[in-house]
């Protein structure tokens, strides 16, 4: 394996996070443990300073240190990295971002550790929610750890269950599947069902978010100890029935620290009636690692589907032109792309006329219609022009367009024409 490259999944969580990993060109994914035969995959998102020098720890190393007196620990990285504002240590500023680059770059050393190349191909990174925001700070963070030649992408936990679930048995998904993730004081709930009237099948998930008990684990006392059992059994089993009513699931998959068979009795009784149920960890971190191969080369099931995730473009936007005389399409944005990383520019000539026509498919309900741009006091009959698309939010396309005049014949006009696009129509 030590010359191999990797695909790697990164779970970047604000309290922990994983590393799954994947010879390229093969399908099997591992996850990454901290102690040698053991299913311990969580790595604390935390960095410590040691005192007096330049000298840092990541993970369990550094809560050691910071447990020992020995240096400043600092949690939340990610968080800190989202608000912007610098980290103070021993009267030293830091830059958040660059201490969330120096966390990644460290747990990254993980990989050497395991007899893994060190290099790496592609990586994915997933965290539970995206914005641009979010985007803004992976982009920071992808800039300062200097990976040069690897592939960086990101999604969501909600696009790393379907990446998962589409590179696993079909007849757990082939009705719904189901997934529980369990963090804090509160339980979010996925539901993924596809809907194979649409060619390709388009796949949805809804999320749901319910409050729950804080998870501190179960007391030692006994009688203290079986009412903390009902209490979280009862209400765990009243979540699962109101997400799971109505729904013909094949699987169900509870995931995070607080879900152990000690006291799931009567709401594991309810879930494993006619479905399979899975218990774990590192759902997420493979499923990112899955969801990099799918893009580099995507499997025959995901060949076949299409994930239209909140994030997610739902339509497909392109253009007719004339090529060699002939009518012809370029596809300009794919549905099931990322909004927040899609972009496209082309370049092209206008010719008798000032008129850009787009091509909108909804994905949702097949719907087809077109967008004129009109280019207003356009100069000259006939101009090459360079068109750059990118979202300004999930639904709506800006369209920058850019005179580059005709060769000797004319000019640029130094003017530059935009355009908001609805996606949607209601």
């Amino acid at each position: 394996m030590s010359g191999d490259k990797l695909i790697v999944g990164y779970d970047l969580g604000d309290e922990n996070s994983q590393i799954s990993v994947a010879v390229s060109g093969k399908r099997e994914v591992e996850t990454l443990s901290l102690v040698a035969g053991e299913q311990y995959y969580r790595i604390p998102t935390v960095l410590c300073k040691r005192n007096g020098v330049n000298q840092w720890f990541y993970g369990r190393e550094a809560i050691r240190y910071a447990q020992e007196g020995q240096g400043i620990l600092v949690e939340h990285l990610l968080t800190l990295a989202l608000d912007g504002e610098p980290v103070v240590i021993e009267g030293e500023s830091f830059e958040p971002a660059a201490l969330l680059a120096l966390f990644f770059k460290r747990s990254l050393g993980m990989l050497s550790q395991a007899g893994y190349s060190d290099k790496i191909e592609a990586l994915m990174i997933t965290c539970e929610t995206f914005n641009s925001r979010l985007f803004e700070v992976l982009k920071d963070v992808e800039a300062r750890i200097r990976l040069v030649g690897v592939k960086i992408t990101f999604q969501s936990y909600t696009e790393s269950y379907y990446s998962y679930m589409i590179n696993q048995p079909e007849a757990l998904w082939i009705q719904q599947s189901v997934l529980f993730y369990y963090q804090g004081g509160r339980i979010r709930a996925y539901g993924m069902k596809c809907n194979r009237g649409t060619i390709p099948i388009t796949v949805f998930i809804e999320e749901c978010q319910y409050p729950f008990h804080q998870w501190t684990g179960l007391p030692e006392e006994e009688g203290e100890r079986a009412e903390k059992i009902r209490e979280l059994d009862s209400a765990f089993l009243a979540v699962a029935q109101e997400f799971c009513s109505g729904r013909k699931i094949a699987s169900v998959y509870l995931i995070g620290n607080g879900f152990t068979e000690e006291w799931m009795k009567a709401s594991i009784r309810y879930l494993c009636s006619g479905r399979r149920v899975f218990q774990g960890n590192n759902l997420f971190s493979k499923g990112a690692c899955y969801g990099m191969q799918e893009r580099l080369s995507a499997s025959e099931a995901g060949e076949r589907h299409v994930f239209l995730g909140e994030d997610k473009l739902k339509a497909n936007v392109g253009m007719k032109i004339l090529r060699q005389g002939e009518e012809a399409y370029i596809a300009i944005l794919d549905a099931g792309s990322s909004w927040y990383d899609a972009g496209c520019s082309v370049e092209l000539y206008l010719q008798d006329g000032n008129v850009a026509t787009l091509v909108i498919e909804s994905m949702l309900n097949r719907e087809t219609w077109t967008e004129d741009m009109v280019l207003e006091d356009f100069p000259g009959s006939i101009a090459r022009v360079r068109m750059q698309f990118h979202m300004k939010n999930a639904e709506t396309l800006l369209v920058e367009v850019v005179d580059l005049g005709f060769g000797e014949f004319r000019r640029a006009a130094d003017r530059v024409w935009k355009k908001e696009v609805p996606l949607y129509r209601s």
